[in-house]
């Protein structure tokens, strides 16, 4: 079976989803669509155990798809926070505030408190889009 030519699976070196046949991510034409982005130590490819660890690592793994796909964190249009509880919100605001430092430019985003497995406190998705943007 041939891959779609419109669309591209973006895989991260030691980040997988285990034996679950899903990529990180997909490019299909302009437009990036993320799985379950964990906070993965990829030197291990398990769950960091400390949250703060979890947070930093899902973000960079957010950051490496959008640019495997040809973007930057500027082509970021929406991400979805899924969290255990509310606790880590100062924790994912910093790092927030980190890659999306101007307030007139970031992604939009919605933080939704969800049970996630095997020790993950949190997970993202997120949309982007590529190109520039007509007038």
């Amino acid at each position: 079976m041939t891959a779609h030519p419109f669309r591209q699976s973006l895989l991260l070196k030691g980040v997988t989803h285990g034996a679950a046949p899903i990529p990180l991510a997909t490019r299909i034409g302009n437009m990036i669509f993320s799985s379950g982005v964990m906070g993965k130590d990829p030197a291990t490819d398990k769950v960091a155990p400390e949250l703060d660890a979890q947070v930093r690592f899902a973000f960079q793994h957010m950051k490496h798809l959008v640019e495997l796909g040809g973007g930057t964190l500027a082509n970021i249009a929406h991400v979805t926070v899924f969290v255990t509880d509310d606790g880590p919100r100062k924790l994912i605001n910093d790092e927030w505030i980190r890659l999306f430092p101007d307030e007139n430019d970031r992604p939009a985003r919605h933080m939704l408190v969800y049970e996630l497995q095997h020790g993950m406190q949190l997970q993202l998705e997120f949309i982007a889009v590529l190109g520039e943007i007509e007038d």
